[in-house]
């Protein structure tokens, strides 16, 4: 007959988790409120470098340059407060190895940033999809109120099957009191998702500056060509202005880990008194 042990645990491992979620939340909610202030600053701080007026403010580069440098700034600050919290208000862990400790300080600082993280992106949305909705809704009202028609994803089919050359007599007597609306309707689907203007579509337009400003053909296709080339512009601006912000803020989101992480460490040797230990060593 073979004896079975069965080795009780011990009181320290099984009365305490190796996860303290209140220090991790209180983390998380302290750096996702600090980030929240520093973003409210910055706003009110850039609004006063910039200005309308030529050879006044900042240049644009020097503002996109300086609001990812304040994104690292925000998220290294809030970071490594949110996981000094962390790991300096944890439950203290006895008779766990030094290095067990050391990684689950580690682990409650990550965590903290994760969870602010979070927080912060759903506390974001709401305002920003705010934001980004009444900026479409206006421009699209600006479009509507120019065009005095609404405009719907079929009503450029519509045009283009109803569209008559406008240098006909027939075309000039049934013309648009402003066909304003038709050529926003025609550009916005033309350039949606980095897409250009047809070569019938240009010469329609072409053709309809020509009519409406009294221009020659070959002026108004200069016209017609240094707008859509500047739509161009325009568009390849806002792209790579999109792409360095999200660098920045991958960059931000990064070194916003490592201090949390560190930090939370750094506070829970601080909590267990073995901080001098680790530092002198």
């Amino acid at each position: 007959m073979i004896d079975t042990v069965v080795v009780a645990p011990s009181e320290s491992d099984s009365s305490l988790a190796g996860v303290s979620w209140p220090s991790i939340v209180a983390g998380a909610v302290a750096a996702c409120a600090l980030t929240l202030a520093l973003l409210a600053f910055g706003t009110g701080l850039g609004l006063t470098v910039v200005s309308p007026w030529t050879g006044s403010g900042v240049s644009a580069t020097t503002f996109k340059i300086g609001t990812g440098l304040y994104l690292i700034v925000i998220a290294m600050i809030a970071s490594s407060i949110g996981g000094y919290l962390a790991g300096r208000l944890r439950s203290g862990w006895s008779g766990v190895h030094v290095d067990e400790v050391y990684f689950r300080d580690t682990a409650h600082g990550f965590i903290a940033w994760a969870l602010a993280s979070v927080l912060g992106a759903a506390v974001l949305a709401l305002p920003a999809s705010t934001l980004v909705g009444g900026t479409a809704a206006g421009a699209t009202q600006g479009a509507v109120t120019s065009a005095s028609q609404p405009a719907g994803p079929m009503d450029g089919y519509a045009d283009t099957l109803l569209r008559a050359d406008p240098a006909t007599p027939a075309a000039a007597s049934n013309n648009q009191s402003d066909p304003r609306g038709e050529v926003v309707r025609l550009f916005t689907r033309s350039f949606r998702n980095g897409g250009d203007l047809k070569a019938q579509d240009r010469e329609y337009v072409s053709k309809l500056v020509a009519a409406r400003t009294g221009l020659n053909q070959a002026d108004a296709d200069k016209r017609v060509n240094d707008v859509v080339t500047q739509i161009k512009a325009d568009a390849d601006a806002v792209r790579k202005a999109t792409a360095q912000l999200a660098f920045w803020l991958t960059a931000s989101l990064l070194l916003g880990a490592f201090c949390a992480s560190l930090a939370a460490t750094e506070g829970g040797s601080l909590r267990d008194g073995t901080w001098a230990s680790r530092a002198g060593r």
